[in-house]
């Protein structure tokens, strides 16, 4: 009892105290909803009948006040601020592999180019049994808990047993832990004479070099021309974009600015530095291309630098800032919003999060993936470009100047099955395992590979037997129209296993349908008509 009046004691002593200074501040203060908030946790942290977890309590009241505002203001724990940060920080520590799940087994892809598994003589193939004596193998051991195992400090060490293909006994290599990068470009690579391709994945803080590099590779190669894959790109660092951006656009040019309530309009511009301003440039985007992705495609369309092809974009156009909070936890809270050079707010509406999280859905259900005339905007959403005068439309994302309806094929329901159950990965490794040493042994470079290879019968058989195993019903009229896909798909994978992310683009990209109008456009006797056309003429 004493202990209780004690409590109240001190909580009004506290409340006295608080409401005396506030009064001499601001008598509004001591009613504002901060007041409120305090005197609330104070309150149930202190007199509440049982023992609270406190710092849960103040989690679960920020998560519930940021979902009261936007779909982009978040909060992450500690763990997920470190998880989120290392694909835009440009790397992580860990043994440097490659790796997918066949079978409850880790499977190395392939090992990173100079990083410490391929240092410690690890090949593409082998598969990894043991961890520091915790076997990972046949016990459907999530991929999480593996990461963490492989992961660690830079210098650790981590020993391994695995299983290579013809080998007996298992093989023990111990690996030192190192810094591994990861890349935000999949591919680069000459898509047609004079032509380059180049395809971003994130927008992190090693893109524009990374980018650079790519583009002073394909122009020692003799590229005119670019081609700028941002499709499923969900965006990243502001300043990625901006840099990108600069790239392709003359000095002084406008590439975005950001207006909000408590943050007065922020501008930025080209610095005429760019090593692209000149050459054909077309950008592929699509409805998972976001943010950053849209800056990039928003700042060429206004500017008539270039031309934009594919689908409607994302929508996300909200700037949030970061703010660390004392135990490691960070809220992203959103205090302004992008706007593309010509004045379109580049974020779509969010008037429900239910309505929002099902906007995608929606655009498919009402036709918009399939035709651009399913596709309305009101006058006042319309805009004009800054060079050309042509027609663009604000209201949330980026609409591009040429549309490509979605590819119908990869929603064939028996293609769909044999990827969702697993049977495409697993019949790949079954005959990747088989044939790997007899293909690098004939395939020596990959030009051979991409026009002499090809899938044949035995494979797609064991594909076929590998759905039946995983209870996908086979159906012959569908197979049939999936099978020119599934037979790229494959080729794809091992020209993957064989080389890499950008040989596996290079064989995928012949059913990229944007990619093929890109090029066609590129090839068009007068690339600046097409510029010159309104939106609605395309």
């Amino acid at each position: 009892m004493m202990k209780h009046n004690v409590l109240i004691s001190a909580l009004l002593t506290v409340c006295l105290l608080a409401g005396i200074t506030a009064q001499a501040q601001d008598t509004d203060y001591a009613r504002s909803a901060v007041r409120k908030l305090q005197l609330a946790e104070f309150a149930i942290a202190n007199l509440y009948v049982d023992s609270v977890d406190e710092p849960r309590l103040v989690e679960a009241a920020i998560i519930r006040m940021l979902e009261e505002l936007d779909p982009h203001s978040t909060y992450s724990d500690p763990e997920e601020v470190k998880k989120m940060n290392e694909p835009l920080q440009g790397n992580f520590e860990g043994i440097g592999i490659q790796f997918n799940m066949a079978e409850d087994t880790l499977l190395v892809i392939q090992p990173v180019s100079g990083g410490p598994s391929e240092k410690a003589g690890i090949l593409a193939g082998d598969r990894i049994v043991l961890v520091n004596d915790t076997l990972i193998a046949g016990v459907k051991m999530n991929t999480e808990d593996i990461m963490r195992r492989l992961r660690g400090p830079k210098d650790t060490k981590v020993r391994l047993k695995i299983h290579r293909r013809g080998v007996d006994e298992l093989l023990t290599f111990t690996v030192t832990r190192d810094k591994i990068p990861v890349h935000s470009l999949d591919a680069a690579y000459m898509a047609a004479p004079g032509t380059g391709y180049i395809r971003v994945n994130r927008f992190a803080a090693t893109t524009h070099e990374e980018f650079c590099q790519a583009m002073e590779r394909l122009q020692a190669q003799g590229m005119k021309n670019l081609v700028l894959d941002l499709q499923g790109n969900g965006g990243g660092y502001l300043n990625a974009a901006i840099d990108m951006a600069n790239e392709f656009l003359s000095d002084n040019e406008l590439i975005v600015y950001t207006e909000g309530r408590r943050n007065p309009r922020s501008e930025f511009f080209a610095k005429g530095t760019g090593h692209f301003r000149q050459g054909k440039l077309v950008v592929l985007v699509d409805e998972y291309s976001a943010s950053a992705s849209e800056i990039v495609s928003g700042a060429v369309q206004d500017w008539d630098r270039g031309i934009i092809v594919g689908r409607r974009t994302f929508g996300k156009g909200l700037v949030q800032r970061p703010i660390d909070l004392p135990d490691g936890s960070m809220i992203r809270l959103t205090v302004a919003r992008y706007y593309t050079p010509a004045g379109r707010c580049i974020q779509k509406p969010y008037e429900s999060i239910e309505k929002y999280n099902s906007d995608l859905i929606d655009r498919y259900n009402k036709g918009e993936m399939l035709s651009a005339d399913s596709i309305h905007f009101p006058d006042s959403l319309r805009f004009l470009t800054h060079r050309l005068g042509r027609t663009v439309y604000g209201g949330g994302g980026i609409m591009p100047d040429y549309f490509v309806p979605i590819d119908t094929t990869l929603y064939i329901h028996y293609h769909r099955r044999l990827r969702d159950k697993g049977a495409l990965m697993k019949a790949h490794y079954r005959y990747m395992d088989a044939h790997r040493r007899e293909w690098q042994d004939r395939y020596l470079s990959f030009d051979d590979f991409l026009h002499n290879f090809q899938v044949t019968e035995p494979l797609l058989e064991q594909l076929v037997a590998t759905g039946r195993e995983l209870d996908v019903e086979y159906n012959e009229e569908e197979y049939q129209k999936a099978l020119p896909l599934l037979k790229l798909q494959m080729k794809a994978l091992i020209a993957r296993d064989l080389w890499d992310m950008n040989e596996y683009y290079h064989v995928i990209n012949e059913a990229n349908e944007s990619l093929q109008k890109a090029l066609e456009l590129l090839a068009a006797p007068d690339f600046d008509a097409l510029l010159r056309k309104r939106q609605e003429d395309l």
